[in-house]
């Protein structure tokens, strides 16, 4: 077995109910004057009410920023460092998806650390302390809320950037099944599918370790069987609380494993034709398991084949293909727009993909080009 260093930086308090905490939690660890960073639709719902007056019932002073949007980019963050810093905050609470969990992530780093949110790609770019943080998140997919990473695109060439640092992480995140009732089914399928993503990914990538595979398994194991739950039954609280309870699972498996070539593939879409992400990879995510099952004959997917009660590894790419059609999702390139001659453009963004490197089978820009011929 090889050697491993494995650090949970995040309590996770889980349960419906869980959000009416926030204010008291807040409290506990020294919210004073907090940056509450949520986005539209939680205003609209009512949740970013909610979190204002469970704030302010424990004596915190609030400051909601609103101004970003779908895959937060340097702009917004910007804007975000400069509406912070005007109000003199000692905390942040992130409310909403991925996408609140990242921005906020971001403002953390430039308005504590100065400078660019370029200066930050990769790992522990910070020299002085980040503020703490506390995430709520109101989708089950990203993952977000148990990473040290924010996901942040250049406003200007929409490439994504992976952000990280201990202290990006939250230092409590608070998931109450409850706030994810509220999701379309639309971002219920992407976000679920990212999930189901993560798991799959996380479990059998190159930097694995027994702890990472264990929670990878243990999200697999929420979440596949749920997804066409929460679609047929989107007020199933269970479904719910298992599909998010997954999710953060997941997340955190990513912590410690990375992901592989289905992330690495679907980024380049995401920079090139504003494809959801979560669209992508019900594009992605079969197309790579079945080139990487040709190398082995699917040995490392097997413990998630079996888990599911399938008899062979093919068999797990046929679950994942009907996962991506229950949740209505592309199955082809050709059907979001892709054209033949965007494919090589494509491969090589997608050979140069970080992620790609941790892939359980060689990435390369063959590879690439072999799964994009699969996927199209």
């Amino acid at each position: 077995m090889e050697a491993f260093d494995f650090q949970a930086r995040t309590r996770m308090v889980f349960g419906v109910g869980a959000f009416e905490r926030l204010g008291d939690l807040a409290r506990e660890i020294g919210f004073r004057r907090t940056l509450l960073v949520t986005d539209a639709g939680m205003v609209a719902c009512g949740y970013a009410d909610e979190a204002r007056a469970s704030l302010a019932a424990a004596g915190i002073e609030v400051f909601s920023f609103t101004e970003f949007g779908e895959n937060p980019d340097t702009a917004m963050v910007e804007a975000g460092r400069g509406f912070a810093a005007e109000r003199a905050i000692d905390s942040i609470v992130a409310l909403g998806g991925g996408s609140s969990m990242d921005c906020a992530k971001g403002i953390n780093f430039v308005l504590t650390n100065g400078g660019a949110m370029r200066d930050y790609l990769g790992y522990a770019k910070t020299t002085r302390p980040m503020l703490p943080m506390i995430g709520v998140p109101t989708t089950a997919g990203t993952g977000s809320d148990a990473q040290s990473y924010a996901l942040i695109s250049d406003a200007e060439t929409h490439a994504k950037m992976a952000c990280g640092d201990p202290g990006a992480a939250f230092r409590i995140a608070l998931l109450d099944p409850r706030l994810t009732v509220t999701m379309p089914p639309a971002l219920t399928a992407l976000s679920g599918y990212d999930a189901i993503a993560h798991a799959v990914e996380s479990y059998v990538t190159r930097k694995g370790t027994l702890v990472s595979q264990m929670l990878a398994m243990q999200a697999w194991r929420l979440l596949h069987p749920n997804f066409r739950r929460v679609l047929s039954e989107p007020a199933n609280l269970e479904a719910r609380g298992e599909m998010l309870l997954g999710s953060y699972l997941a997340g955190l498996a990513i912590e410690n494993s990375m992901l592989g070539a289905a992330h690495a593939c679907a980024n380049p879409l995401t920079q090139h034709f504003g494809t959801t992400h979560g669209a992508a990879l019900g594009v992605f995510l079969p197309a790579v398991v079945a080139w990487n099952i040709e190398e082995d004959g699917g040995r490392r997917y097997l413990p998630l084949a079996e888990s599911a009660r399938l008899l062979t590894t093919r068999g797990l790419v046929s679950l994942l293909e009907d996962l991506a059609i229950a949740g209505k999702l592309p199955r082809r390139l050709r059907e979001l727009g892709v054209r033949p001659a965007d494919l090589s453009m494509l491969a090589e963004g997608a050979a140069t993909q970080w992620t790609g490197g941790f892939n359980p089978r060689g990435w390369s820009l063959e590879g690439a080009k072999e799964v994009y011929a699969k996927a199209y």
